[in-house]
């Protein structure tokens, strides 16, 4: 199964793996550490996240280090700029409906 960014940040412990990646690389033992899920579970979402292209994993010495890459999450940030405009254009009509309301009071 072909995976993609949007199944990467649509699990929570992903989106958490994420943050935590974004300060700093760690290994994977560093990162299961900081969740109460298992080590297996984990790594499944290590590795679907490395599928999407949203993390790699760097073997250094007896060591392997997770790091993000999150040129990919520019795909989520294009599709939602389609939205953002229609969002953007609604709040700039109820701003013009709220002020003219205003000066007929």
């Amino acid at each position: 199964m072909r995976r993609d960014v949007f199944q990467a940040i649509a699990d929570p412990n992903r989106r958490a793996i994420l943050g935590l990646l974004a300060q700093q690389r760690l290994t994977l033992n560093g990162v299961a550490e900081s969740f109460r899920i298992s080590r297996p579970a984990v790594s499944r979402h290590i590795k679907i996240l490395k599928e999407c292209g949203l993390v790699v994993v760097i073997p250094q010495g007896r060591e392997r280090y997770v790091e993000a890459r999150f040129e990919k999450l520019s795909e989520v940030n294009d599709w939602l700029e389609q939205y953002r405009q229609l969002w953007e254009g609604r709040f700039g009509r109820l701003d013009d409906i709220l002020e003219k309301m205003k000066k007929e009071k």
